[in-house]
């Protein structure tokens, strides 16, 4: 049998397809009331597709993910609120927290393990209030369940380990995303210092993956344009 080329490789050297972990579906009993909860949490509203047949498909995108989440009818045979530990990675975990809150979102304090597993214990024993000890990597957390009682866990990651961060996106992405941040950048580029464009490059990339128009992205505070 042949093998397909592809652009990764493992340890021994054998081709590997790249896999991109692309919408993970959660079990809900109530197809509207999950999609109001998650329009109210501020994810990126992708699509609603109902069929004659019943099949229904509603998606949404975390702020950021490259990942969607996928809820409806006849999608999955798992007992709604069956999903748990799915992780959002966040970058600041108590103004996360906050936001949710502020959001009308019943979300657990900030806390961190004080025995091992202890994230994903739904009684919440063994966490410890508050932030790790110096906020330590990988170390702080806050949950938050839909109205199914699916469960989500929030990460604070500020510096990843080797072979993070840029995991999701492809050559072909980044270059599309490159060229189509070229032809926005002139008006900018005449008003600020040569050497201010990889700033202005990354903050464009990252509203671009965020979802959002670069007006839009203009809109918020984040591109100068």
């Amino acid at each position: 049998m042949s093998k397909v080329k592809a652009r990764g490789n493992d340890a021994d050297g054998i081709a590997q397809a790249d896999m991109k972990l692309e919408v993970v579906v959660i079990p809900v009993a109530d197809v509207d009331r999950s999609k109001e909860f998650y329009a109210r949490v501020g994810w990126r509203f992708d699509a609603d597709f109902p069929f004659e047949n019943g099949f229904r498909v509603v998606q949404f995108t975390p702020p950021g993910s490259g990942c969607s989440v996928q809820s409806g009818t006849r999608m999955t045979s798992a007992a709604p609120g069956s999903a748990q530990g799915l992780y959002l990675i966040v970058s600041d975990v108590e103004a996360a927290q906050r936001d949710l809150v502020t959001q009308g979102v019943e979300v657990s304090e900030v806390f961190y393990p004080g025995t091992p597993g202890a994230q994903f214990q739904i009684d919440g024993s063994g966490r410890i209030g508050g932030p790790a000890p110096e906020h330590a990597i990988y170390g702080s957390f806050a949950t938050f369940r839909d109205p199914d009682g699916n469960g989500w866990l929030i990460q604070e990651i500020t510096t990843r380990l080797p072979g993070r961060g840029l995991s999701n996106m492809d050559v072909t992405t980044l270059t599309a995303l490159l060229k189509e941040a070229e032809k926005h950048d002139g008006e900018y580029e005449s008003t600020a210092s040569k050497h201010d464009w990889p700033g202005w490059y990354t903050a464009y990339i990252v509203a671009r993956q965020q979802g959002k128009t670069p007006e839009k992205a203009a809109e918020d505070g984040i591109l100068h344009i």
